[in-house]
Protein backbone atom coordinates (compact mmCIF):
# COMPACT_ATOMS: atom_id res chain seq x y z
CA UNK A 1 0.00 0.00 0.00
CA UNK A 2 1.61 3.04 -1.30
CA UNK A 3 1.02 6.70 0.16
CA UNK A 4 -1.36 8.66 -1.13
CA UNK A 5 -0.11 12.17 0.56
CA UNK A 6 4.26 12.63 0.76
CA UNK A 7 6.25 14.79 2.69
CA UNK A 8 9.56 15.01 3.88
CA UNK A 9 10.11 13.41 7.68
CA UNK A 10 13.59 14.87 8.06
CA UNK A 11 12.41 17.72 9.75
CA UNK A 12 13.20 20.76 12.32
CA UNK A 13 10.75 20.58 15.12
CA UNK A 14 9.91 24.56 13.89
CA UNK A 15 9.46 23.08 10.35
CA UNK A 16 7.11 20.01 11.71
CA UNK A 17 4.44 22.54 13.63
CA UNK A 18 4.64 24.77 10.73
CA UNK A 19 3.45 21.66 8.72
CA UNK A 20 1.04 20.25 10.67
CA UNK A 21 -0.71 23.97 10.61
CA UNK A 22 -0.41 23.49 6.70
CA UNK A 23 -2.31 20.01 6.67
CA UNK A 24 -4.95 20.70 9.27
CA UNK A 25 -6.78 22.15 6.65
CA UNK A 26 -6.82 19.01 4.88
CA UNK A 27 -8.42 16.94 7.53
CA UNK A 28 -12.11 15.74 7.19
CA UNK A 29 -14.28 15.37 10.02
CA UNK A 30 -17.37 14.30 8.74
CA UNK A 31 -18.27 10.76 7.50
CA UNK A 32 -16.53 9.60 4.22
CA UNK A 33 -16.12 6.04 4.26
CA UNK A 34 -17.60 3.33 2.60
CA UNK A 35 -18.93 -0.12 4.24
CA UNK A 36 -16.25 -1.33 6.31
CA UNK A 37 -15.58 -5.10 6.46
CA UNK A 38 -11.92 -4.62 8.37
CA UNK A 39 -10.05 -2.71 10.63
CA UNK A 40 -6.88 -2.46 11.78
CA UNK A 41 -5.30 -1.15 15.38
CA UNK A 42 -1.87 0.41 14.55
CA UNK A 43 0.57 0.76 17.96
CA UNK A 44 4.71 1.79 17.48
CA UNK A 45 7.27 0.84 20.36
CA UNK A 46 10.61 1.30 20.59
CA UNK A 47 13.89 -0.39 21.05
CA UNK A 48 17.46 -0.19 21.86
CA UNK A 49 16.57 2.94 24.41
CA UNK A 50 14.45 4.53 21.51
CA UNK A 51 17.05 4.00 18.69
CA UNK A 52 14.78 2.07 16.70
CA UNK A 53 10.83 2.42 16.08
CA UNK A 54 9.16 -1.31 15.57
CA UNK A 55 5.82 -0.16 14.30
CA UNK A 56 2.91 -2.91 14.32
CA UNK A 57 -0.32 -3.16 12.17
CA UNK A 58 -2.88 -5.67 12.75
CA UNK A 59 -6.11 -6.09 10.56
CA UNK A 60 -9.10 -7.65 12.01
CA UNK A 61 -12.75 -8.54 10.18
CA UNK A 62 -15.72 -6.29 11.53
CA UNK A 63 -17.90 -6.56 13.10
CA UNK A 64 -16.55 -10.17 13.83
CA UNK A 65 -13.20 -8.80 15.45
CA UNK A 66 -11.41 -12.33 14.04
CA UNK A 67 -7.95 -11.32 13.32
CA UNK A 68 -6.81 -11.40 9.42
CA UNK A 69 -3.21 -9.79 8.94
CA UNK A 70 -0.70 -8.53 10.44
CA UNK A 71 2.62 -6.81 9.99
CA UNK A 72 5.97 -5.53 11.56
CA UNK A 73 8.60 -2.85 10.61
CA UNK A 74 11.26 -1.62 11.71
CA UNK A 75 13.66 1.19 11.03
CA UNK A 76 16.16 3.41 12.75
CA UNK A 77 14.21 6.28 14.73
CA UNK A 78 14.30 9.98 12.69
CA UNK A 79 12.87 12.29 14.99
CA UNK A 80 13.18 13.20 19.00
CA UNK A 81 10.63 12.49 21.55
CA UNK A 82 8.89 15.85 21.28
CA UNK A 83 5.12 15.49 22.68
CA UNK A 84 2.69 16.60 19.93
CA UNK A 85 5.07 16.03 17.48
CA UNK A 86 5.20 12.31 17.84
CA UNK A 87 3.32 11.29 14.23
CA UNK A 88 6.63 12.71 12.63
CA UNK A 89 8.57 9.97 15.01
CA UNK A 90 6.04 6.80 14.48
CA UNK A 91 4.33 7.38 10.91
CA UNK A 92 7.87 6.52 8.53
CA UNK A 93 7.47 3.16 10.57
CA UNK A 94 4.11 2.57 10.50
CA UNK A 95 4.11 3.15 6.37
CA UNK A 96 6.72 0.59 6.59
CA UNK A 97 4.32 -1.96 8.21
CA UNK A 98 1.11 -1.08 6.28
CA UNK A 99 3.13 -1.50 2.76
CA UNK A 100 3.65 -5.33 3.97
CA UNK A 101 -0.22 -6.15 4.74
CA UNK A 102 -1.79 -7.98 2.22
CA UNK A 103 -5.37 -6.67 3.19
CA UNK A 104 -6.05 -2.97 3.21
CA UNK A 105 -7.95 -2.52 6.04
CA UNK A 106 -10.99 -0.04 5.54
CA UNK A 107 -10.39 1.75 8.70
CA UNK A 108 -7.35 2.31 10.73
CA UNK A 109 -7.87 2.69 14.97
CA UNK A 110 -4.13 4.37 16.27
CA UNK A 111 -3.23 4.30 19.33
CA UNK A 112 -2.68 8.15 19.97
CA UNK A 113 -4.86 11.27 19.11
CA UNK A 114 -6.96 12.39 16.29
CA UNK A 115 -7.49 15.86 16.20
CA UNK A 116 -7.64 16.36 19.87
CA UNK A 117 -4.34 17.89 19.34
CA UNK A 118 -3.34 21.44 20.12
CA UNK A 119 -3.01 21.74 16.34
CA UNK A 120 -5.20 19.14 15.23
CA UNK A 121 -3.00 16.78 13.82
CA UNK A 122 -2.85 13.82 15.87
CA UNK A 123 -0.75 10.48 14.49
CA UNK A 124 -4.56 9.66 13.52
CA UNK A 125 -5.25 12.18 11.68
CA UNK A 126 -1.75 12.52 10.02
CA UNK A 127 -1.84 9.31 9.15
CA UNK A 128 -5.35 9.17 7.52
CA UNK A 129 -4.16 12.43 5.31
CA UNK A 130 -1.09 10.18 4.04
CA UNK A 131 -2.92 6.90 3.30
CA UNK A 132 -6.57 8.68 2.74
CA UNK A 133 -7.55 5.72 4.71
CA UNK A 134 -10.46 6.87 7.38
CA UNK A 135 -8.66 7.12 10.66
CA UNK A 136 -9.57 7.33 14.78
CA UNK A 137 -7.76 8.56 17.45
CA UNK A 138 -7.65 6.07 20.48
CA UNK A 139 -5.78 7.16 23.10
CA UNK A 140 -5.49 6.07 26.48
CA UNK A 141 -4.17 9.53 28.11
CA UNK A 142 -5.65 13.15 28.07
CA UNK A 143 -3.05 15.22 25.18
CA UNK A 144 -5.43 18.03 25.03
CA UNK A 145 -8.64 20.14 26.03
CA UNK A 146 -10.80 19.73 29.06
CA UNK A 147 -14.15 17.76 29.87
CA UNK A 148 -16.69 16.71 32.48
CA UNK A 149 -17.16 13.60 34.55
CA UNK A 150 -17.78 10.76 32.68
CA UNK A 151 -20.91 8.58 33.26
CA UNK A 152 -19.92 4.96 34.71
CA UNK A 153 -22.16 2.95 32.29
CA UNK A 154 -20.35 1.55 29.46
CA UNK A 155 -20.86 3.50 26.22
CA UNK A 156 -21.38 6.71 27.71
CA UNK A 157 -19.11 9.66 27.57
CA UNK A 158 -18.72 13.19 27.53
CA UNK A 159 -17.63 15.62 25.41
CA UNK A 160 -13.57 16.38 25.08
CA UNK A 161 -13.20 20.16 24.26
CA UNK A 162 -11.35 23.16 23.40
CA UNK A 163 -12.67 26.14 24.17
CA UNK A 164 -16.32 26.03 22.54
CA UNK A 165 -15.11 23.34 19.99
CA UNK A 166 -15.47 19.43 20.65
CA UNK A 167 -12.71 18.06 19.96
CA UNK A 168 -12.89 14.23 20.92
CA UNK A 169 -15.27 12.06 23.44
CA UNK A 170 -13.78 10.89 27.13
CA UNK A 171 -15.46 7.45 26.31
CA UNK A 172 -16.08 4.78 28.94
CA UNK A 173 -15.50 1.24 27.56
CA UNK A 174 -15.95 -0.52 30.91
CA UNK A 175 -17.96 0.26 34.27
CA UNK A 176 -14.75 1.24 36.65
CA UNK A 177 -12.18 1.25 34.47
CA UNK A 178 -10.65 4.35 33.12
CA UNK A 179 -12.05 6.07 30.33
CA UNK A 180 -10.39 6.27 26.17
CA UNK A 181 -9.71 9.67 24.80
CA UNK A 182 -11.22 9.40 21.20
CA UNK A 183 -11.40 11.87 18.65
CA UNK A 184 -11.53 11.61 14.75
CA UNK A 185 -8.43 11.33 12.75
CA UNK A 186 -9.68 11.75 8.94
CA UNK A 187 -12.84 11.04 7.17
CA UNK A 188 -14.91 10.17 10.36
CA UNK A 189 -17.33 12.06 11.96
CA UNK A 190 -16.78 11.55 15.82
CA UNK A 191 -20.76 9.60 16.79
CA UNK A 192 -18.96 7.28 14.14
CA UNK A 193 -16.00 7.15 15.43
CA UNK A 194 -17.12 6.11 19.23
CA UNK A 195 -19.96 3.57 17.38
CA UNK A 196 -16.32 1.82 16.06
CA UNK A 197 -14.29 1.71 18.74
CA UNK A 198 -17.54 0.39 20.92
CA UNK A 199 -17.78 -2.31 18.09
CA UNK A 200 -14.37 -3.43 18.65
CA UNK A 201 -14.53 -3.78 22.17
CA UNK A 202 -15.02 -6.56 23.92
CA UNK A 203 -14.61 -7.13 27.56
CA UNK A 204 -11.57 -5.27 27.57
CA UNK A 205 -10.41 -1.37 27.95
CA UNK A 206 -9.07 -1.24 24.98
CA UNK A 207 -10.25 -2.43 21.63
CA UNK A 208 -9.35 -5.34 19.87
CA UNK A 209 -7.06 -3.46 17.41
CA UNK A 210 -5.44 -1.76 20.03
CA UNK A 211 -4.67 -5.06 22.03
CA UNK A 212 -3.64 -7.11 18.91
CA UNK A 213 -1.36 -4.07 17.67
CA UNK A 214 0.13 -3.65 20.76
CA UNK A 215 0.90 -7.68 21.37
CA UNK A 216 2.73 -7.43 18.04
CA UNK A 217 4.49 -3.67 19.04
CA UNK A 218 5.39 -4.19 22.74
CA UNK A 219 3.81 -6.93 24.58
CA UNK A 220 0.67 -7.94 25.89
CA UNK A 221 -1.90 -4.80 27.01
CA UNK A 222 -5.10 -5.14 29.36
Amino acid sequence: MAAKLEHPWNLTPSEAIALQQELRRQVITANRLGVVGTVAGVDVGFEQDGAITRAAVAVLSYPQLALLDTAIAHRPTGFPYIPGLLSFREIPAVLDALAQLRITPDLLLCDGQGIAHPRRLGIASHLGLVTDIPSIGVAKSRLWGTHGPVPEARGRWTPLRDGAEIIGAVLRTRVGIKPLFISPGHRIGLATAIEYVMGCCTRYRLPETTRQAHRLASGPAS
